[in-house]
């Protein structure tokens, strides 16, 4: 048992270094970092290169990292974070989010995708406590973490600049107001929680032994976890919640296997959440209204489009573009008409009732797995498996999420993400290979399994999905659902139990998302846990910010734009990675309610 402590020490060292650097931010900008994520996979390339490459020495090396990676921090958030950061947070949430994408593939292409074996630049294995071995990197690691949380202590107790950043933290409004110089707080604020990210990067380089530029995301994503965990914008918090998160996760794997590892971490930050809204030393949100969106909507001039561009557009999409497309456009537009559906779905809970859930891979994946089942097992006809797959994502989702209504703030989103994980790590558990032969749709015995008849399915689903979302905006139902995100404190006043309805949004979306999932699997015929992962959730987010939050419509201009047009660059799959988050930032930068804005 000693030796799964001392790992889970070490990787809570690890998760401590970037849930330290995310609630930093986080505690001065108001800002959920993303950015932070990729950090830890630049972190490690960056320390490889320079010690293989150019033969430097670590210590040297470790220097040059935290240098490199705070004065890009510094660019990053001069040029992208804090000039939407002062206007809406879901805005700057999402930059952060497209500069993660960029570097991630920036560092790809520089240093190729290929996982790069770590130095031995310190002895792991040289020491022992009776049969238990460990090394002098393990303890290097502990000590210079402990080293910098000191000097982080002290440096924000007594430094003008440390106590400029809490007093900023506490109260922006305050601080601006005594003088204090919040634009270059915040550019500190990010510079240590980018060098801090670097340095985790390392340092979990360090301890499995290898490199590779698309390692920081799973363990970012559980920094994240430690920070909420702790309390978002806690720095002790953060570093509680590192460690008690590292030792939890050692344990959960060592008794139950690598497979529910983000079952573990995800479902204690949900438990925590429930107990804690705040987290373990962090504050409870007092405000009702959601932030991600409830200052994103209705910014920006409606951009007016007559009805007859609508009728002409819906008849070259549903006409012309079967009848005269090749495989390779009718391919592609499968695509975008399938999440256009999940998205168009998903305008209730973001757009209506106000709640930014960031975990829609896990709806979508029950949905794909539940049709697969009854059609490969059960022998359900397509047409039958295809409700029932968007009722079981429904009902399932909205009864795991029902704990979490009572979260507030950017909480509930996380919340909602770690559902998300959590769900598809369950699939993962109960069946690991995945389901192959999934059966086509078919019509009276005729398979349709061509391009043609799968867009076809496609549109016909998505206009379905469009004229449910007209009806239920117009309905009495969708006026008292879009009260709860308009201003809860109001409907709460009115009679309207905000959660409720909520959790009916929720189940709406997870509805049209269990159908896209049905789709998604009988036109792939084969599925795994892998495809469903939180890029999905945040491809979904994506196209709903960009064409407009508030319109089911618009979810078709940006699953359009998003996946159609990023089609063009498919040949480069690099750069056009890089090319969507340029066009995220663009978007947020200038049409920050959507390219389709609704100001009512």
């Amino acid at each position: 048992m000693l030796d799964t402590l001392i790992a889970g020490l070490l990787r809570g060292n690890v998760y401590a270094l970037g849930a330290v650097g995310i609630s930093l931010v986080f505690g001065v900008m108001n800002v959920v970092n993303f950015a932070q994520f990729s950090f830890f996979g630049l972190g490690a390339m960056l320390s490889w290169f320079f010690i293989v490459k150019l033969g430097l020495p670590f210590w040297l090396a470790l220097v040059a990292v935290l240098v490199v990676c705070g004065l890009l921090g510094l660019l990053i958030n001069v040029t992208v974070v804090r000039p939407l950061a002062k206007f809406l947070p879901l805005a700057a949430m999402l930059s952060t989010y497209a500069i993660s994408l960029i570097l991630d593939n920036a560092s790809q292409i520089a240093f190729t995708a290929q996982f790069r074996v770590f130095p031995d630049v310190l002895p792991t294995s040289n020491l022992h406590i009776g049969n238990m071995r460990f090394g002098t990197s393990d303890l290097v690691m502990l000590g210079t973490t402990a080293v910098i949380m000191v000097v982080m202590t002290l440096f924000l107790k007594y430094g003008k600049i440390g106590r400029a950043i809490r007093a900023t933290a506490q109260d922006q409004e305050a601080a601006l107001q005594m003088g204090i110089p919040v634009g270059q707080v915040q550019h500190v604020s990010f510079v240590i929680a980018s060098a801090l990210g670097g340095l985790a990067g390392v340092f979990i380089a360090l301890y499995v032994g290898v490199a590779n530029p698309n390692s920081g995301l799973d363990v970012g994503l559980t920094a994240f976890v430690a920070a909420t965990l702790g309390g978002l914008g806690s720095l002790a918090g953060a570093v509680i919640g590192g460690f008690v998160l590292g030792i939890l996760e050692a344990f959960g794997i060592h008794f139950f296997g690598d497979t529910a590892r983000e079952i573990v971490v995800f479902v204690i930050l949900i438990v925590v959440l429930i107990v804690r809204p705040g987290g373990l030393l962090g504050k409870v949100p007092l405000i009702s209204t959601e932030p991600l969106t409830g200052t994103f909507l209705g910014k920006g001039r409606p951009i007016r489009i007559p009805r007859w561009v609508w009728l002409v557009a819906f008849v070259v999409a549903g006409v012309a573009v079967p009848l005269f497309g090749n495989d390779y456009l009718l391919t592609t537009g499968t695509q975008v008409l399938i999440y256009a559906i999940i998205a168009a779905g998903f305008t209730v809970t973001a757009g209506q009732a106000g709640v930014l859930a960031l975990g829609q891979a896990g709806p979508i994946a029950i949905g794909a797995y539940a049709s697969a089942l009854l059609t490969l097992y059960v022998h359900v006809p397509f047409w039958v498996a295809l409700p029932l797959a968007g009722i079981a994502a429904a009902v399932v989702a909205s009864i795991l999420a029902s704990p979490i209504w009572g979260v507030k703030g950017h909480y509930i989103s996380i919340a909602t993400l770690g559902l998300g994980i959590a769900i598809v790590a369950v699939i993962q558990l109960v069946l690991p290979q995945g389901l192959y032969n999934i059966p086509v749709p078919e019509w009276f015995g005729t398979p349709l399994n061509t391009p043609q008849a799968y867009y076809l399915i496609d549109f016909a689903v998505l206009a379905f999905t469009l004229l449910v979302m007209w009806r239920l905006r117009s309905s009495h139902l969708g006026k008292v659902i879009s009260s709860v995100g308009s201003d809860e404190v109001a409907a709460l006043a009115s009679g309207v139990r905000g959660r409720n309805y909520k959790a009916l949004a929720f189940a709406v979306s997870g509805f049209f998302a269990g159908i896209g999932g049905s789709l998604l699997a009988h036109q792939y015929t084969y599925i795994d846990p892998t495809i469903f992962t939180m890029l999905m959730s945040l491809l979904v987010v994506t196209i709903v910010i960009l064409g407009g939050i508030n319109l089911p419509y618009g979810a078709v201009v940006g699953a359009i734009v998003l996946i159609g047009a990023m089609e063009l660059l498919r040949f480069t799959p690099e750069l056009r990675i890089i090319v969507y988050g340029l066009v995220l930032i663009l978007v947020v930068r200038f049409r920050p309610g959507g390219v389709l804005v609704r100001n009512a």
